[in-house]
C-alpha cells in the first residue's frame, strides 16, 4: 500500500493552528508541525503548541528565524542560534528524536546546511526531515494544493507532505477533502517519516545524504 505523512511548517499559528487540528482529528489523522522560534514566542503560540502536543501530533524543529538557510554560510554561532535556541523553545514538548527540518526555500541543495550545521545536529542527536511532495499551498488558486499534491504521491511510493498551517487553517475543509480523497485511492496515511526523507537519523548521516544534495561532507 502506497504511504502518505502530513507535515506543516512555518508554525504556529494560534487561531489557524487550532482549526488544522480540528480537521485532522475529525479524520483521525496524526501529523507533524515543524514550528519556528519567533513564532513559539508570540502571544497564544505556547497554549497551541501544548495543544497540538496533547493531540498526539509531532513537534518537530524549524529553525529560530525561518531566515537564510543554513548552507549559505559557515557561521557556527548563527547554526546553534538557528538549531539550538529553537529547540530550547520547544523544550519538553519536543518529539524524542528532536526532528529538525532546514529552511531549503522549498528546493534541495548545497544550501541546505553548512558543514557546521551538519557537525551541529550530529553533535546534538538531532534527526534532519525533509520532504519530497510541496503542493504549494500559496499559489493561486490556493484551494488547489489538494489536487497538485495528489498529482505528485501518484508518482510515489511514500509521500511527505509540507503544507503551513497558517494557510491551510483558513481553508480547513481541502484538508478534509484531501485526507478523504487520498485514502479513496488507497494511500495509507502514517505520521512516520520515509526514510529517503531522514538523511541525519538522532546524529548519524545515513549513506543516501548526497541524493538529497545536502553536503558531501557530512560525518
Amino acid at each position: 500500500m502506497r504511504r502518505l505523512t502530513i507535515s506543516f511548517d512555518n508554525g504556529p499559528t494560534p487561531g489557524d493552528t487550532e482549526k488544522v487540528l480540528d480537521a485532522l482529528a475529525s479524520r483521525d489523522v496524526l501529523a507533524s508541525f515543524f514550528v519556528v522560534g519567533d513564532e513559539m514566542a508570540k502571544p497564544g503560540a505556547r497554549e497551541t503548541l501544548e495543544r497540538v502536543h496533547a493531540a498526539g501530533h509531532w513537534l518537530c524543529n524549524h529553525t529560530l528565524t525561518h531566515g537564510a538557510p543554513l548552507g549559505r554560510d559557515e557561521d557556527a554561532a548563527r547554526v546553534a542560534r538557528e538549531i539550538g535556541m529553537a529547540q530550547d523553545l520547544l523544550g519538553p514538548l519536543s518529539h524524542p528524536d528532536r526532528f529538525f527540518r532546514p529552511n531549503g526555500e522549498g528546493h534541495f541543495g548545497k544550501h541546505l546546511l553548512s558543514a557546521a550545521a551538519v557537525a551541529y545536529l550530529a553533535a546534538g542527536g538531532y534527526t534532519v526531515v525533509t520532504w519530497n511532495n510541496v503542493p504549494g499551498d500559496w499559489i493561486e488558486p490556493r484551494d488547489a494544493w489538494p489536487d497538485r499534491a495528489l498529482a505528485t504521491m501518484e508518482n510515489q511510493a511514500w509521500s511527505l507532505l509540507v503544507i503551513h498551517d497558517f494557510l491551510v487553517g483558513p481553508m480547513a475543509d481541502t484538508l478534509t477533502r484531501f485526507i478523504d480523497t487520498a485514502r479513496a485511492r488507497g494511500f495509507e496515511i502514517v505520521q512516520d517519516f520515509p526514510p529517503s526523507c531522514t538523511p541525519m537519523v538522532r546524529g548519524t548521516c545515513g549513506a543516501h545524504i548526497v541524493d538529497v544534495a545536502m553536503i558531501e561532507a557530512a560525518p
